[in-house]
C-alpha cells in the first residue's frame, strides 16, 4: 500500500481526509485521481477551490487553506491509525476535519471507541479539536441517486464550504 504524504498548509481551515488502505489507493501518485473519483469536482462546484484543480496538482490545495491527508488503516479498527492521524490534526488544527466517505468517518469512530456518525454532515465528533464533517464518498462505485434525502453530493460539499469560510484565492 502506498500512503501519500499529507498535503497541508498552515493555518487550514479544512483538512480532507481518504482512507489508505482501500484497494482503489494501493496504486496511486496522486490524492482521488482515480477514474471516476468526484474528488476534485466537488472541491471546485462548492466553492472551495477558484478553479477546477487535477489530481497532479494536489499540492495547490494548501494554498488554499486546506489539506488532504489519510487515515491508514485496513477496514478493521485495530489496524486504523487514529493516533497518528489525531497527533497531526494537533499540529494542524484545522476547523473541520473533512471524512470524504461515512465508511471513513464510521471507521475513525470506531478506533476512537466513539459512536459512529449515521449520517453526512458535521458531526458531534472530534479528532484532536477540529470538529468532524462526513461527506458523501466521492468514489466513482458511490452512484447513489439519494444521499441522505439530498438528490446529490454536491449539495454537502456546498454546506462544508459555507461554514468553512470563505477560500483563499491562490490556486495557480
Amino acid at each position: 500500500m502506498q500512503v501519500l504524504p499529507d498535503i497541508v498548509g498552515p493555518e487550514p481551515r479544512v483538512v480532507f481526509c481518504g482512507l489508505a488502505g482501500a484497494d482503489s489507493t494501493r496504486e496511486r501518485d496522486h490524492y482521488y485521481e482515480t477514474p471516476g473519483n468526484s474528488f476534485w469536482e466537488s472541491l471546485h462546484l462548492s466553492g472551495l477551490s477558484p478553479r477546477l484543480l487535477r489530481p497532479d496538482e494536489d499540492h495547490l490545495v494548501a494554498g488554499l487553506g486546506l489539506g488532504l491527508t489519510d487515515l491508514v488503516g485496513h477496514r478493521d479498527p485495530r489496524w486504523v491509525e487514529i493516533d497518528a492521524l489525531a497527533q497531526k490534526v494537533a499540529v494542524w488544527q484545522p476547523d473541520w476535519l473533512a471524512f470524504t466517505s461515512k465508511t471513513v468517518a464510521q471507521e475513525a469512530a470506531r478506533a476512537l471507541g466513539a459512536r459512529r456518525p449515521g449520517s453526512l454532515g458535521p458531526a458531534d465528533l472530534y479528532v484532536a479539536e477540529a470538529q468532524v464533517f462526513v461527506l458523501p464518498g466521492v468514489s466513482g462505485a458511490n452512484r447513489r441517486h439519494d444521499y441522505d434525502g439530498r438528490p446529490n453530493r454536491l449539495s454537502w460539499w456546498r454546506d462544508l464550504a459555507e461554514i468553512a469560510g470563505p477560500t483563499r484565492r491562490s490556486a495557480t
